[in-house]
């Protein structure tokens, strides 16, 4: 008998339906092992009747055209004993081509959304160029990486699990997706803003993405982690732990795309001219600094900007505040072990501190053009992690190996064929001649009637390039004479010591983020099995991480089981602790009739001249006293401004009615109410406030404390800003966020 009665379809129980039960089922905390036949569907849920293609009813059950039978099969019945690891030549050597799960699994997910993309569906892109320093020359032969060459990229930021309707501030991790148009043909550098991935094995990325996805009988939630099937899975697939901790922390919400590390996750193999090779890591690194966003700035954008991230990337651009990142290497040797300082680089949920291998700059990328068509570059750019130059070669990282696969079979459902290569903004830079003919979408006007090789009709073109030509050629790396095995090597058994990593490397204001996160997520899951699973993961981690989510969920804490403590610690994992460039900075205004216009407009060009961007806010739209508004009362919020700057004290403005507009509240005040409800959220999410003339009048009504940290009051706007300018050096005013003893 289940142990919930909400568990239990209506049908067969008297006990009422409680909304949200996730299953038929009732978990229990250990994995099952018992076999047994598809869950049936809940009482309120039901499938198409059961016709035949013609119309014609076959009165066949629902269950005769349901997923049969309690054994993993292929889709031809074929029964499987491991759905975990791909078919490898040896615990540690490449995928081999044979493996058929591999290749039906991968492709028929590759083939599950039409058209949008299954992942990294919502996404932002800008042009923008890169500029090598040539410090890289002496590890890899690619041009592009030579000294002062300068080469054409487009560059997409994304969500992974959002559909393309889906808001841009949920957490999650984001795609960094970088395409060099190089002239030894395009380079694509396909990465996340989180140096770990979820899984080791390609082969598991269905599974990880189907549990992160929707709940497929509601497609809800939308864009997010917070619910059963996502914790379900990454509690048993504790490879995941890793990745969900760096997703739990602020990482998982940033404040721009603008200020996000990027990763190429992978390790990667670089050849020089002389053909001495170098394993490394990529890493992009953002000149204003990695920030976030706090939980509750995350929530409300969501509702009142879902499109916050695409906005402020186009915006930036658009009043030339140039995103600019750096990107830099981790070199290692290449060994045939290929680990380093005991951490093995194929494994894809490891990472290599940068305390014990720095990051090396070696260019310099800028974003300075918005696309002019969303659909025709941001939509149907496609990237692919085989699209590679001389130099830069790829290593036997199981993930890695499958990602090669996947990427092209995409595009064939996404962009209609095999030449998507043809679209404009996936157009190589470099001379073309590759024999593909025909196929969907051809837009090349071919010449020749010898699309082969070896030929005499066309004079024997194209011809094959050498070494000495620039040709492409593998790194020939021996491997290992082995049997073909569906196993992984054992150092990729280890899926806790780098979460406890990160979480002793984390600030005590981070690590309170990190446990409110969990509480969230966990929080928000139906099946308590589920939640004590992820608790005894987190007991691995730390004993008051895990003893405080515990606490937030009600539940009793498992024993701590944290392992061996090495005591390492990674500053560089941390968001907090440096200053960083305040160059695009969003600083709102608040203006109120009377309020001194020409100190505005020099506060305006002081902000300017910062190069930083001013936003005047007012009672209503249009010119204020001959200066400019920006926002109103009625439309700005908190979440858009790094700083607030309030000149005099606002009256209420004539819309300030309850029942125009909710937020105005009832407070019988002499001061505008919404404002007092923007500084309020600005004081709560940590942003510096300034205000002059007769300003503390609204901050008393804000209940914002005029001695409080980061509450600057003086004697005219270019004077506040002067001070708050310092304050924005450290992103927020973390002395507000009183970590717990």
């Amino acid at each position: 008998m289940p142990t919930n009665p909400a568990a239990v379809p209506p049908e067969s129980s008297d006990e009422p339906h409680v909304p949200g039960v996730p299953s038929t089922v009732t978990p229990e905390v250990a994995e099952p092992v018992e076999p047994r036949e598809p869950a049936p569907p809940k009482g309120d849920q039901s499938g198409p009747a059961t016709g035949s293609p013609t119309g014609a009813p076959t009165g066949l059950p629902q269950e005769a055209v349901a997923q049969q039978g309690e054994w993993l099969t292929t889709a031809q019945g074929d029964r499987m004993h491991d759905t975990d690891h791909s078919l490898k030549a040896g615990p540690r050597g490449p995928v081999l081509l044979q493996d058929h799960h591999l290749r039906e699994k991968i492709m028929h997910f590759d083939h599950e959304r039409v058209p949008e993309r299954v992942v990294h569906a919502r996404g932002a892109a800008a042009h923008g160029v890169f500029t090598a320093y040539g410090t890289a020359s002496g590890v890899t032969k690619a041009a592009f990486l030579a000294k002062d060459a300068a080469t054409p990229v487009f560059v997409r930021f994304s969500t992974v699990l959002g559909s393309r309707g889906s808001a841009d501030t949920v957490r999650d991790t984001r795609g960094f997706a970088t395409k060099f148009y190089t002239e030894e043909g395009v380079f694509d550098l396909v990465g996340n803003n989180i140096p770990v991935f979820f899984i080791q094995d390609a082969i598991k990325f269905p599974d990880v993405i189907h549990a992160g996805k929707p709940h497929p009988d509601r497609e809800i939630p939308q864009a997010q982690s917070a619910h059963d099937t996502f914790w379900d899975f990454v509690g048993l697939h504790t490879e995941a732990t890793h990745h969900t901790l760096w997703n739990m922390s602020d990482r998982g919400i940033p404040r721009s795309y603008r200020m996000m590390e990027g990763f190429g996750v992978h390790t990667f193999r670089l050849q020089n001219a002389a053909g001495e090779t170098t394993l490394v890591k990529f890493h992009w690194k953002p000149k204003l600094g990695v920030h976030s966003l706090v939980w509750e700035e995350a929530q409300l954008a969501a509702g009142a900007d879902p499109d916050f991230h695409r906005r402020d990337l186009a915006d930036a651009i658009e009043a030339g505040a140039f995103p600019e990142w750096e990107l830099g290497i981790q070199t290692f040797p290449d060994t045939p072990e290929q680990t380093f300082e005991g951490i093995d680089l194929l494994d894809p949920t490891k990472i290599v501190p940068e305390e014990l291998a720095p990051v090396q700059p070696i260019g310099r990328l800028v974003l300075n053009r918005n696309p002019s068509n969303y659909f025709a570059e941001t939509e149907q750019v496609a990237f692919h992690v085989g699209h590679l130059v001389p130099g830069i070669d790829v290593t036997d990282d199981p993930l890695l190996q499958g990602r090669l696969f996947s990427y092209l079979d995409t595009q064939l459902t996404r962009l209609g064929g095999p030449n998507f290569g043809q679209l404009p903004i996936n157009r190589t830079h470099a001379p073309v001649n590759d024999m593909l003919r025909d196929g969907m979408h051809q837009t090349a006007v071919h010449q020749g009637v010898a699309p082969y090789r070896p030929n005499s009709l066309d004079g024997g073109c194209p011809f094959q390039a050498g070494a000495a030509q620039g040709a492409d050629i593998e790194v020939p790396v021996p491997l290992p004479a082995s049997r073909k095995v569906r196993e992984a090597p054992e150092s990729f058994d280890d899926h806790y010591s780098q979460a406890r990593l990160f979480w002793r490397s984390m600030t005590p204001v981070e690590q309170e983020h990190i446990i409110g996160a969990y509480s969230f997520e966990l929080g928000k899951c139906y099946e308590q099995a589920v939640k004590e699973r992820a608790l005894l993961t987190l007991a691995h981690i730390d004993e008051r991480l895990c003893s405080e989510v515990a606490t937030a969920l009600g539940l009793p804490a498992p024993a701590p089981d944290a392992g061996s403590d090495d005591g390492l610690v990674s500053p560089a994992l941390s968001q907090l602790g440096q200053e960083w460039p305040t160059e695009g900075r969003n600083i709102g205004i608040v203006v109120a009739p009377g309020a001194d216009p020409d100190g505005v407009r020099a506060l305006r060009e002081a902000v300017f001249a910062a190069d930083m961007v001013p936003l005047v806010i007012a009672p209503a739209g249009g010119t204020l006293d001959g200066v400019t508004v920006q926002r109103t009362f009625a439309t700005a919020r908190s979440i858009e401004f790094d700083a607030l700057l309030v000149a005099g004290v606002p009256a209420p403005a004539a819309d300030a009615l309850p029942v125009r507009d909710a937020k105005t509240g009832v407070r019988g005040t002499d001061i505008e109410p919404r404002l007092a409800l923007l500084l309020g959220e600005a004081y709560r999410h940590g942003k510096a406030i300034g205000g002059w003339a007769g300003a503390e009048a609204a901050l008393t009504a804000a209940g914002v404390p005029q001695d409080a940290p980061g509450v600057v009051l003086g004697g005219s706007g270019t004077e506040v800003f002067e001070q708050l300018t310092t304050l924005l050096r450290s992103h927020r005013v973390w002395d507000r966020f009183p970590a717990a003893s």
